[in-house]
């Protein structure tokens, strides 16, 4: 089996658009969530998201931005990002052994909002001419094989809150079996929209807004957390043989070493302690390390009731009395819940956390629920001058759980 280096990121996130403002921002606990004031939120009863601050322009010029979804801007830009730190141009890559695997949860939900408002809404005929090719889930991975000329594997998951985890894990077994060399690997997501945000409302899942700060509305792992907070934006990395990356001098951010995952099958939305905790094993199992071996997790730590409670017992029965000397913290609290694109920025976030030997805080965690009694980092940045080796966790309504580890290089 091949080896499987991480040699460049790209980020667009609630919290900067490079890896570089992403890091800053959660060092410093600053968090990206903000009411939205805007009156086309006015029927939502909780105004709060975490959007990012992203110029279309820096993507391409009208013309062709007129044929991408904001999902697809993201990705596209994230993919830019990527490839540059590693050091990449389309000339570089030999299109059959270069594939792109993404994940996404609700794919074009702007074009889809913006014609069902124009159909129903406005009693319109006409919608626009290419809602079909904006909307579709796989547009965004599409664009990138476009963008750089690729013809080998293109592939797009939807597992909802892990299907950017799905798609790296995946792309990591492709280049581990040979089949490909170089994949572009991770998620986008854009669904800061009316109809998707009242669609996550009446799950009854979504935070209330904090009355003395909106910016700590999502509060994971305390006593008061009331649900999630949605966010956008988008994470790619690009993976690489190992052998090869070395030949041709790339500068290895980390090594993937582990992928796990799982399906519950005991509810379509409440979570389950054994699914996730066989994730993390298989994960474990597949890297060829154990649970003593693991010196962060990057939890997927929702902010609801019900997730925050089932993963703590989960990390719990993987690690026994090693869990309480885990750092573990979700840097949700700050950048938001991406849904399709989650599990990307957050193995973003733990491969970089392992090049800054720094572990990124739970911002607003100043009420800790006792069922929640693990060391989840609260409220300040930690350095860890031998942090080598991270997990990060996925877990997804409809039951799709996938684990992530990844270790420093030698």
């Amino acid at each position: 089996m091949k080896r499987v280096a991480v040699t460049g990121i790209g980020v667009v996130s609630p919290l900067g658009n490079s890896p570089g403002e992403l890091m800053d921002s959660l060092a410093a606990g600053r968090s990206g969530i903000r009411r939205l004031e805007s009156d086309d939120y006015k029927r939502l009863t909780n105004r709060i998201a975490a959007p990012a601050n992203f110029d279309p322009a820096s993507v391409a010029d009208g013309p062709k931005l007129r044929m991408m979804d904001r999902v697809t801007q993201f990705a596209l830009a994230a993919s830019h990002q990527a490839a540059a730190q590693a050091g990449l141009s389309r000339d570089d890559l030999d299109p059959a052994r270069t594939g792109v695997f993404l994940g996404t949860g609700m794919g074009g939900a702007h074009t889809a909002d913006e014609g069902y408002r124009t159909l129903y809404g406005e009693q319109s005929d006409r919608i626009k001419p290419f809602s079909v090719l904006l909307a579709m889930n796989n547009a965004a991975a599409s664009w990138i094989g476009l963008e750089y000329g690729l013809t080998g594997p293109n592939l797009t998951f939807t597992t909802a809150c892990s299907s950017s985890t799905v798609a790296i894990g995946e792309a990591a077994q492709r280049i581990r079996s040979g089949a490909v060399d170089i994949m572009f690997a991770g998620g986008s997501e854009a669904s800061l929209w009316l109809g998707p945000m009242k669609a996550w409302e009446a799950m009854r899942t979504v935070a209330t807004e904090d009355p003395q700060d909106p910016a700590a509305s999502c509060k994971p792992f305390s006593r008061n957390r009331s649900g999630m907070v949605l966010g956008e934006g988008a994470a790619i990395l690009v993976l690489e043989e190992w052998e090869a990356a070395q030949a041709r001098g790339a500068s290895i951010m980390a090594e993937i070493i582990g992928y796990g995952l799982t399906t519950d099958v005991a509810h379509l939305t409440h979570p389950s302690v054994k699914g996730q905790a066989l994730a993390m094993q298989l994960a474990l199992q597949s890297a060829g390390t154990d649970a003593a071996s693991i010196d962060y997790i990057n939890a997927h730590g929702t902010g609801t009731l019900a997730n925050d409670a089932v993963e703590t017992a989960a990390i719990k029965e993987v690690f026994g009395p090693h869990a309480a000397r885990i750092p573990v913290s979700s840097t949700k609290s700050m950048h938001g819940h991406l849904l399709g694109a989650a599990g990307a920025l957050e193995f973003a976030i733990a491969v970089l956390a392992l090049q800054a030997r720094t572990i990124p805080p739970t911002a607003h965690l100043k009420d800790p629920d006792p069922e929640c009694d693990l060391d989840y980092v609260p409220n300040v940045a930690r350095e860890c001058s031998s942090i080598g080796t991270v997990m990060s966790n996925s877990f997804a309504f409809g039951g799709t759980n996938a684990v992530l580890l990844a270790r420093r290089p030698p």
